[in-house]
Formats: structure tokens, C-alpha cells, sequence
């Protein structure tokens, strides 16, 4: 009995005070990576400016009914960004389109919408397999405005390689 409390007495004093059922501790560190970060509705995107090799702003039409546009931010992972501004093609359009064709297509996102629930004109749109795009992560934003917000950040962030934090709606 004696050589038991004897070795008790021996151990370090928090090994005898933990318990199983106790987390363990953890620390906080501090990070010094440049990041250009993007807070949205949609989520939030988050990249070391180091790894940012590509910064692009495109427009195009989709099936000749929206006009989309997009900025990309492509870095040295496996992961594309994709923030993007979807607008209805307007019937006054040089394109040559007709009004009817722009109604149909209205009038069928808006059926699509009623069945969902949703506002597919605010909402990423994807239509599997075609439009699905394996690490690609794509933000839809609801004012052009605010695109052009982001591709000025991420454009200062990537060429003068500095921390850059942008907020959109909220």
C-alpha cells in the first residue's frame, strides 16, 4: 500500500487531475498569409493571394437568351472561382432576337421558380451534366455592380499582392 501512494505522489499533479471525459486544449495561432477573401450570400471565398495566377472578366449569351457576366479567379490549386451576373438578353437587342423568344424564356424560369420556390434568376443555375463544372465554385450576384466590386478586389489583391476583403450584401 505504501508503494502505491508512494508512486501517486510521484506522478505530475495534472496527469492525476485530468479526466476522460475533459477535451484537450488547443491554441490559437496567428496567420501572415495575404488572403483575398469574398463574403457573400452564397458563401464565403477565401484564397491565399500567393496561389492567385488569374484574374478575368468575360461577357457572353447563353442559348441567346442571357447575357452573362463573369469573373474568374483561377489559382495554382484545383479549385476555379466563379462569381457571376445573369441578365434576360433585352428584346431591343442588336442581336436580332424576338420579344417572343425572350418571354418564353422568362415564362419558363418562371414556372421553373413557382415549382421550387426559388427565384432562379438570383439562384446559381446549373443543369446536369452540362453546366456542371467538377471544382469549380460558382457565387451568383443579384447586382452587376457588386461583380464588378469583386473583380476590382481580387484584380488589386492579385497585383499588388495584398490582403483583400470584400463584403457583398450584408
Amino acid at each position: 500500500m505504501k508503494s502505491l501512494i508512494l508512486l501517486l505522489a510521484l506522478l505530475p499533479l495534472p496527469l492525476l487531475a485530468q479526466t476522460p471525459n475533459q477535451p484537450p486544449t488547443t491554441t490559437e495561432t496567428t496567420s501572415n498569409i495575404m488572403l483575398f477573401r469574398a463574403k457573400l450570400p452564397g458563401g464565403t471565398y477565401e484564397v491565399a493571394v500567393r496561389s492567385i495566377v488569374a484574374v478575368t472578366s468575360h461577357e457572353y449569351l447563353v442559348d441567346g437568351i442571357a447575357r452573362v457576366t463573369e469573373v474568374n479567379i483561377d489559382t495554382t490549386g484545383s479549385l476555379l472561382a466563379r462569381f457571376y451576373y445573369l441578365e434576360p438578353v433585352q428584346p431591343n437587342s442588336p442581336l436580332g432576337l424576338g420579344q417572343a423568344t425572350i418571354d418564353k424564356a422568362q415564362e419558363i424560369l418562371k414556372q421553373a421558380a413557382e415549382k421550387t420556390g426559388q427565384d432562379v434568376w438570383k439562384k446559381v443555375v446549373k443543369n446536369y451534366p452540362t453546366t456542371t463544372h467538377a471544382r469549380t465554385v460558382e457565387y451568383r450576384l443579384v447586382e452587376k455592380a457588386d461583380l464588378n466590386k469583386i473583380y476590382e478586389a481580387a484584380e488589386e489583391a492579385f497585383r499588388l499582392q495584398r490582403n483583400r476583403s470584400i463584403t457583398i450584401g450584408g
